[in-house]
């Protein structure tokens, strides 16, 4: 199961995507212990990286109990974080500083999607 992006991963993410705001989709699945490591590695993000390359946690919270979703298909945490570009994510991965403290994410969790979205032109209806 994928924690981490991957080199390849990222290059098409930036490739596929213009200058524009993403807001990107967290589903987390924490591993046994891994809420603590995780809130170090949120905690270094909040504190060090998001305003450097201006990002913001748009929400963040636990999952809950599922309405619609197959067995194994309930997340523990979501977060929604926007970017004021797809590079300004990628150069944040890619930061030596941020790499230092990433680990603490990847001990975390057992399973992750991380989904970039788009804006709707339009409301649906």
């Amino acid at each position: 199961m994928g924690v981490d992006p991957r080199g390849s991963d990222l290059k098409a993410f930036v490739a596929t995507g213009s200058d524009e705001p993403v807001v990107m989709l967290n589903l987390l699945r924490f591993a046994e212990g891994g809420r603590e490591s995780y809130a170090k590695y949120a905690s270094a993000l909040r504190e060090r990286f998001l305003a450097r390359y201006g990002a913001e946690v748009l929400y963040a919270g636990d999952g809950d109990t599922a309405l619609v979703a197959e067995d194994g298909q309930q997340w523990d945490a979501v977060l929604l974080v926007r970017y004021p570009s797809r590079q300004a994510f990628s150069a944040m991965v890619a930061d030596p500083e941020y790499q230092e403290v990433t680990h603490w994410r990847t001990e975390a969790l057992t399973e992750a999607v991380l989904q970039p979205t788009r804006p709707w032109t339009s409301a649906p209806g």
